[in-house]
């Protein structure tokens, strides 16, 4: 892989996606430069979770380009029958994009620290106490330490986005990957996934966030982008599309009460 400084670790262009006839992507472009946070915000159905899970393969694209730190992804077939020519391409570049969904997904029948161990030691083959002290150390980093033999039954679910998010920095992704990581929570709870976020962000690491709380991707992202209808309608710094929305699409989307 392509290690250069200024290579992104994500780089799609052109992307277009379809459902059978419904075109969801029409042509996309995104950039997440090493250390910089990219949002993606629109109303629902734009296209932002599906263009999420197209940077790590979890779906097939039918045109345009998708590279992980410059090595770009390789394909075989055309349009709707075009798949990853190479499984182990897709294994390897999978294992470097960490996602957090909104649903959490944590396996109810492991504990929180057999959850955050799991793809670690089972995918990656990593030695499992040395998996063990990083979960523990990244469970610390999140805030629920105290929560590592417990149930994900018996946490929050708050507790347990941040368990899904341990679980995700235990693979030591070269960038994070969160789709509305905080839109199934209660507000009081979505404030302690909030914080784990932004610290995060402060670190410097590689994100690419799909949120529909603009105070949110105004305080972390470098980079925003808004989606409508399966195209880029703006994109720029926070400051400018927060502060000075140019198309009448995004000033409607931001008064319309997204928060």
């Amino acid at each position: 892989m392509n290690e250069s400084a200024d290579t992104p670790v994500i780089a799609i262009h052109d992307l277009h996606k379809s459902y059978g006839a419904l075109e969801v992507l029409k042509g996309v472009d995104l950039i997440a430069p090493r250390g910089h946070v990219v949002s993606l915000i629109g109303s629902s159905g734009s296209g932002k979770s599906t263009l999420l899970r197209c940077c790590n393969l979890l779906e097939d694209s039918q045109q345009g380009e998708i590279r992980f730190e410059g090595e770009p992804v390789r394909w075989k077939g055309q349009g709707l029958g075009r798949h990853p020519a190479d499984r182990a391409q897709v294994t390897r570049m999978r294992t470097n994009l960490s996602m957090v969904f909104q649903q959490f997904n944590l396996w109810s029948h492991m504990t929180i620290l057999q959850n955050v161990m799991e793809a670690p030691v089972t995918v990656m083959k990593r030695d499992p106490k040395e998996v063990e002290a990083k979960a523990r150390e990244y469970l610390a980093k999140v805030g629920i330490a105290d929560k590592a033999d417990a149930w994900p039954a018996m946490l929050s679910g708050g507790q347990q986005q941040r368990a899904a998010i341990a679980r995700a920095l235990c693979m030591e992704p070269r960038a994070l990957l969160f789709d509305e990581p905080t839109s199934a929570l209660d507000p009081e709870l979505e404030q302690e996934v909030i914080k784990v976020i932004k610290a995060l962000a402060d670190e410097g690491r590689t994100m690419i966030l799909v949120t529909h709380d603009m105070k949110l991707a105004a305080d972390v992202s470098d980079h925003v982008i808004f989606l409508h209808l399966g195209k880029i309608e703006e994109q720029g710094p926070p400051s400018e599309l927060f502060g000075n929305p140019k198309t009448d699409r995004l000033r409607g989307f931001l008064s319309a009460g997204a928060h």
